[in-house]
């Protein structure tokens, strides 16, 4: 019968210097406090309402699709998973670390002795020596290195910030693989807007073209005047490859967000559709909100306290390590048959110590480096939400002013299209010629191409502000440690 009573020992020694353990060493982790200002210079003092699908506001069907498509295929967003699953990985052999290892062995020989060999020719005198030989052991080992001052528990710790750092990534990638898509579809639909404006362009241009050379021919026009049609004509026919090159640009751009092969999806956004109209953010929150909703601080916040707990692993190298180790088995030379015997049985138990007790020069080292990491990861968390505040001031700025603009070129389109009727009205009545009525045109098409580079920049600033907020991630099935960390 195989003896447990140092098996037993083990466990409890295990057991009782587990309850007797000492705090960690090394500073514990207190988030530092950002004195933020209590609101943003270009905002509401209202809360900040639902952002967890703001690109719904812009009431587009096909881009609500896309987004969709984009956040369930995009390969920057596997990537990202990826680096969670990593980190999910890191975690678990950090908290592995803190529990007894055990481990089951066992081997069978057969050996064949020479005779020719000082040993076999010893072992040859001895009566009834057999020069074949058989050899069977099994056992069952035990090992703990016990956390007496905390460098393996902050090891775990460091694990666990570095897993909701990933984590946070993971949600940042997402928040930035849909603004990316909503703003490619808007600059697509933009252009395809402005391409329809430089077609009609053409053929108005055409029309005064054909026009002035009647009238040349007949006297009534300087050449200087057709000449001047002609350049401008040219103008605007170069300016149609380029648009059609970008918004090829664009539709490929399109297809790799959503993790597809350029000219997938061609067909179904070839066709020209308005452009998404911007809604209005009246409600942003305060600048201390986006530590709790912006993902890439988290990151950086999640990085700050990983290196704070490694200050304390490096500290624990001060201090001895202990550990117990055990082994239970059997072994015999003679047959396996007598393998699980009395006779046959064996154990042995083991205090170890290792203490670096030479070697404070260098645990010195890595503990002024853990401690320099620290210091440029809180340095690096406060400029991050400087930058993050400075982003939704700019943003919020610029939506403000690009809608102003949209505004005011949509009074001139207005104004121009008046102009153009009361010249056609003049016209009708013999007061002017049709040559003013197609510069008319052409202006009134100059002021609307105008326009939709303005409701396409107004669109894309709403985007940028949606992005800057933080906003399209809290709906995403985020891992229970960032989603515990965001409620903190």
């Amino acid at each position: 019968m195989i003896p447990t009573r140092p098996l037993i020992a083990l466990a409890a020694a295990c057991f009782v210097t587990g309850c007797a353990t000492a705090p960690a060493v090394g500073p514990d982790y207190a988030r530092p406090d950002l004195h933020l200002p209590q609101r943003y210079l270009a905002q509401s003092a209202e809360p900040v309402g639902d952002l967890s699908e703001w690109w719904r506001g812009f009431d587009d069907p096909q881009l609500d699709q896309l987004v969709t498509l984009a956040l369930a295929q995009n390969l920057d967003l596997a990537q990202a998973s990826a680096r969670v699953a990593q980190a999910r990985a890191g975690l678990g052999a950090a908290q592995a670390a803190l529990l007894p290892s055990a481990n089951v062995n066992a081997q069978a020989a057969r050996a064949y002795q020479s005779v020719e060999t000082p040993l076999g020719q010893v072992a040859n005198a001895q009566p009834g020596f057999d020069r074949y030989g058989s050899a069977y052991e099994a056992n069952i080992g035990a090992g703990w290195e016990i956390d007496l001052f905390g460098g393996l528990r902050r090891g775990r710790e460091a694990a666990l910030a570095e897993y909701q750092a990933s984590a946070a990534g993971a949600a940042a990638t997402r928040l930035a693989v849909a603004a990316q898509t909503v703003d490619t579809y808007i600059t697509l639909r933009g252009l395809q807007a402005r391409l329809e404006v430089a077609r009609k362009q053409v053929r108005t241009q055409e029309g005064l073209l054909a026009t002035l050379n009647l009238l040349l021919g007949k006297g009534l026009v300087p050449e200087l005047q057709v000449r001047q049609v002609e350049g401008a004509l040219a103008q605007v026919r170069s300016s149609v490859p380029v648009l059609e090159a970008a918004q090829d640009t664009a539709m490929n751009a399109l297809d790799v967000m959503l993790g597809s092969a350029p000219g997938t999806h061609r067909a179904q956004l070839g066709a020209a559709s308005a452009i998404p109209v911007a809604p209005v953010i009246t409600a942003t929150g305060t600048p201390g909100d986006l530590l709790r909703r912006r993902p890439d601080l988290i990151v950086a916040e999640r990085r700050l306290a990983a290196s704070n707990a490694r200050i304390g692993v490096a500290i624990a190298e001060y201090y001895p390590k202990f550990s117990l180790s055990g082994m239970i088995g059997s072994a015999t030379a003679i047959s396996g048959g007598n393998l699980f015997t009395n006779d046959a049985s064996q154990a042995s138990a083991m205090l170890g110590l290792r203490w670096r007790l030479f070697d404070f020069g260098r645990i010195n080292a890595q503990i002024d480096q853990a401690r320099g990491q620290e210091a440029e990861a809180l340095a690096a968390y406060r400029q991050s939400a400087l930058r993050a505040t400075a982003d939704v001031e700019n943003a919020l700025t610029d939506m403000q002013q690009r809608h102003r603009q949209a505004a005011t070129l949509e009074q001139g389109v207005q104004a121009w299209q008046q102009a153009r009727q009361a010249s056609f009205a003049a016209y009708q009545k013999g007061v002017v010629s049709l040559i003013e009525v197609l510069q008319a045109d052409d202006k009134l098409l100059q002021a609307s191409d105008m326009r939709v580079q303005a409701q396409a920049e107004a669109a894309r600033a709403a985007v940028a502000a949606f992005k800057a907020l933080g906003g399209g991630w809290q709906s995403a099935q985020n891992d229970g440690a960032v989603a515990a960390l965001v409620r903190r």
